[in-house]
């Protein structure tokens, strides 16, 4: 490892392409993202064979625990991600830190989790594409999964889900309707998918609420691959209550086939009684708008199992990839009890 300060090194910030053997990195990661530190492994050459952002400030907050977290991982071989992630786990445990979690970029607003069964899908636009082999590295390491999740498609958008068309009807009822994205006021539809955001995901696993000035950041990032007649808006006496964000996957083109595949990216409602069914409404609504513009089919991603919003998808969707997000105790303190995973509402 090459840790020279308390902070990045500087040849870690900017290696060359002789310098590492691993993916492409942008080092203005670090500081967008807030790491407290970044750190790498080099081999006897001194190229660099793995590396990794560190943070131990400003981390989710769970009961009994100071978290540490690691993320912006790569390795190129098992002997360098093991050395490394040994390395870090003393370094946030020196920073009182009881247990360390990752791979996650700071946050899970942003990239995380490990892919641990492939399936036969190729990757998707925004899908953290990550080799099976740094499970291993993470497991070699004592780290465990603490969180597991799936990614499902349907092929089949001309069914409906029964659930969805009575939540439909009552929810019409009360005066619910639903709109696409008004692209002439994005900055008015951004600040109201802050808003449902945080209200929706209030209660949800390694929660952080995200200002939204960093909220418009992230998603202008996105903003090439929008389609407004896939973003969808759920409005009641006037007031956005929800929204789903689907994109198409791109990555399709790229590989020479046609573009064919929505991504159901994010489903977020008001926490209330009063829109009990509008996700089911919501998810509907994205087959029928598929349908409509000529996809043939609709990714529901990365869900948490045992979600609710699994549920939504069961019936007429197969699941094709899996993750996991990990963590490993620090230290040998007594006091320290394992991390529960619970899941968002």
């Amino acid at each position: 490892m090459n840790p020279p300060s308390p902070t990045t090194a500087e040849s870690a910030l900017a290696p060359t392409a002789a310098e590492t053997l691993l993916p492409p990195f942008d080092p203005e990661d670090i500081a967008r993202h807030g790491a407290n530190a970044h750190r790498v492994w080099r081999n006897a050459s001194g190229h660099i064979e793995a590396r990794c952002s560190l943070w131990w400030d400003a981390t989710p907050p769970v009961p009994g625990q100071r978290l540490g977290i690691l993320g912006h991982y790569a390795a190129a071989t098992a002997a360098a991600g093991r050395g490394l992630l040994n390395e870090v786990c003393a370094e946030l445990a020196a920073h009182d830190c009881t247990q360390a979690v990752g791979p996650m970029d700071g946050n899970t607003w942003r990239r995380y989790r490990l892919v641990t069964e492939r399936g036969d899908e190729p990757p998707f636009l925004l899908e953290p594409d990550t080799p099976h082999e740094w499970c291993e590295h993470f497991a070699s390491a004592g780290f465990t999964p603490l969180a597991h999740y799936r990614s499902t498609v349907t092929d089949n958008l001309e069914l409906e889900d029964p659930k969805a068309r009575h939540a439909e009807q009552v929810l019409s009822v009360l005066g619910i309707t639903l709109r696409p994205l008004d692209p002439r006021n994005l900055d008015q539809e951004l600040g109201e998918f802050h808003r449902i955001t945080l209200a929706s995901f209030q209660r949800g696993f390694l929660y952080q609420p995200l200002p939204e000035e960093v909220f418009r950041r992230e998603f202008s990032q996105l903003f090439p691959y929008l389609r407004p007649e896939l973003i969808l808006v759920a409005m009641h006496r006037g007031q956005a209550v929800g929204y789903v964000f689907n994109v198409p996957d791109l990555l399709a083109a790229r590989r020479g086939q046609p573009v064919d595949t929505v991504i159901l990216k994010t489903l977020a409602v008001i926490p209330d009684r009063t829109y009990a069914g509008l996700g089911r409404w919501l998810t509907q609504e994205t087959h029928r708008a598929a349908r409509r513009l000529g996809y043939r089919r609709v990714i529901h991603a990365l869900m948490q199992d045992g979600n609710p919003s699994t549920s939504l998808s069961a019936r007429y969707a197969r699941p094709f990839r899996r993750y996991a997000l990990y963590h490993r105790a620090l230290g040998n303190r007594s006091d320290v009890t394992e991390i529960a995973a619970p899941l968002a509402p």
